[in-house]
């Protein structure tokens, strides 16, 4: 050859097709890969979410039962405030959304009318009682809805074929939503607005 450059050199067909079969496994690998870390950091997201959930629906029962115990509401109201809030607190995770839902109507037959409120936050620290009760009320939508919104994506990405046929979901549980009536008193929603 003239110059010294040598002609360029014709791959065997069955060389060049090992090749793409090589190249289009690397992707489909690096795909599946990136999709089970997908998968792995929403079940992460639900976990940190669940956590989140817990702290706040104990906090709720929590200052619930604290309110029931101040003197602060009449005796009926508080012997019912306090055994929902104490049920909420001490139920097993399979009953732990009816003992919620529970807490959440006593809480709205006990505060339902702005006048139980006026009467609570006239007591001696009566005022700090209904703002921190105000507060866990507000706080425990958002918590559960954040929750099931993580749940929801996780659901999601678990139903498509390549996830189920490569098992890329490994041994982790099929994530649940959490269930509950967590409908505010509007009593105690207006006071957590103002």
């Amino acid at each position: 050859m003239p110059g010294g450059l040598a002609a360029p050199v014709a791959l065997p067909p069955v060389t060049s097709t090992l090749i793409w079969i090589v190249v289009a496994l690397v992707v489909i690998g690096l795909y599946l890969s990136w999709t089970a870390g997908r998968l792995d950091r929403l079940h992460a997201r639900i976990d940190a979410a669940r956590a989140a959930l817990d702290a706040q629906l104990l906090r709720r029962a929590s200052v619930a039962q604290e309110l029931a115990t101040s003197g602060v509401l009449d005796p009926a109201a508080s012997i019912v405030l306090y055994e929902a809030a104490h049920a909420a607190r001490q139920a097993e995770e399979e009953q732990r959304e009816v003992a919620e839902s529970e807490l959440s109507q006593a809480l709205r037959a006990i505060f339902g009318e702005p006048e139980q409120v006026e009467a609570v936050r006239e007591a001696p620290g009566g005022e700090e009682a209904a703002r921190e009760l105000a507060q866990a009320v507000r706080r425990v939508p958002m918590a559960r809805r954040f929750h099931n919104d993580s749940v929801r994506a996780a659901r999601a990405l678990r139903r498509h074929r390549k996830v189920r046929w490569f098992r890329l979901a490994g041994h982790a549980p099929f994530p649940m939503a959490f269930e509950m009536d967590d409908e505010p008193p509007a009593a105690l929603a207006d006071r957590a607005a103002a």
